[in-house]
């Protein structure tokens, strides 16, 4: 019994503190110099500016050109002449085959177009001859006609030789093997010494071309009259945010190459691709980026910052601050918002001030306290248009 009668005197002293602290505490700063007399709200004044809408994405980086290299003839491998992660040019030579085989067949075929080369030479002055004796009627012109077709003969199988000649030199040309397109090799397939086939697949090495690269990426295929009537205005640009620094580091800046000419119907989405000059090569194949479509710019748009748009059973409203320190709700019509800025098309004109913090406590004709906004505070903008 004496435990519980201290428990209850224990528990009322605390009970009392605490309504003393409460009944005496101090108000804050901005009320103990006004006298409590409204609700302390953050305002901010509608702005007039060109405002750059943008459709966000989720994208992915391409090679604008992805080439494996592969063997077109079979040999030794006897000579590898780069390095892995090497900057190579068109035309750079790469590796070399053993050409002994195929230099011995171009030469068996010069030497077989020599031969029947002569042939040929000394079928021309037979027919020569029997033309001239054939015209005096001292050989038949079925003899004449016999050596011309010899001759057309002789003529046809030297064009063969030329023929077997150029491919011969074709099967030569392949034993060296250069780059294809200008880019970047990756990782060496097969070594030096290795015997490789035409038939291979997986090739010697691959080629990707970094300068400049493509970013394929989609959108709900609402959006699809905005980007095609950006499209008709010419090309629209592009932002590409690498994949960790969020929308903080500085964008590649690309244009819309591509509009896919159908929607796809399992995901309700539309693809496209961005064209990127990648200086600084900060855009990888394969990696993941965030991309923004810029799709118009709205010019001399009244705009709020977004913390201003309440949303209640009727639509969307603000606070509009009164000259006599009282508030009145409005309801506004927003034609776009973004983390950037809401543009507002009814209910608000350029320069009333609208709460942005505090909103939650009012109601309409409400009496407040316009307080400074905090050091910190600031409206996030979107990217320099």
């Amino acid at each position: 019994m004496r435990r519980f009668l201290i428990l209850v005197v224990l528990l009322a002293a605390a009970g009392g503190g605490g309504w003393w602290w409460w009944s005496n505490r101090a108000p804050p700063p901005e009320t103990r110099r006004r006298g409590f007399d409204g609700i302390p709200v953050v305002v901010a004044s509608a702005e007039t500016r060109d405002v750059a809408i943008y459709l966000d994405g989720l994208g992915t980086v391409q090679a604008s050109a992805l080439v494996t290299v592969k063997p077109m003839v079979d040999g030794p491998l006897v000579e590898v002449r780069f390095k892995e992660g090497q900057e190579v040019a068109k035309g750079d030579v790469l590796a070399r085959i053993d050409p002994r085989q195929y230099q011995a067949s171009l030469d068996q075929a010069l030497a077989k177009q020599r031969q029947d080369e002569a042939t040929l030479a000394n079928a021309r002055l037979d027919l020569a001859r029997y033309q001239k004796l054939a015209a005096t009627a001292y050989t038949s012109a079925q003899q004449a006609d016999t050596q011309k077709a010899l001759v057309a003969q002789l003529e046809a199988l030297v064009a063969g030789d030329q023929a077997v000649i150029d491919n011969a030199r074709t099967q030569l040309g392949y034993t060296t093997i250069t780059a294809p397109v200008d880019g970047r090799v990756g990782v060496r397939i097969v070594d030096a010494g290795n015997i490789v086939r035409a038939s291979d697949q997986a090739g010697l090495v691959v080629v990707t071309t970094l300068k400049p690269v493509n970013v394929q990426f989609t959108l709900p295929q609402q959006a699809l009259q905005a980007v095609a009537a950006a499209m008709a205005q010419g090309s629209p640009e592009v932002l590409a945010f690498v994949q960790g620094d969020g929308q903080r580091g500085p964008p590649e800046r690309g244009t819309l190459s591509v509009l896919d000419n159908q929607v796809d119907q399992a995901t309700g989405t539309i693809k496209l691709k961005a064209s990127f000059a990648n200086e600084r090569l900060r855009l990888w194949p394969g990696a993941f980026v965030s991309v923004r479509l810029r799709a118009e710019t709205r010019v001399g748009a009244v705009t709020l910052p977004p913390v201003a748009i309440q949303r209640g059973p009727r639509g969307a409203f603000v606070f509009v601050l009164n000259d006599n320190n009282t508030v009145t709700r409005r309801p506004v019509t927003v034609g776009h918002e973004d983390l950037a800025a809401s543009i507002v098309t009814e209910g608000v004109k350029p320069g009333e001030r609208v709460v942005v913090d505090g909103a939650a406590r009012l109601s309409d004709n409400s009496k407040v306290i316009v307080l400074p906004p905090p050091a910190t505070a600031g409206v996030p903008r979107g990217p320099a248009p």
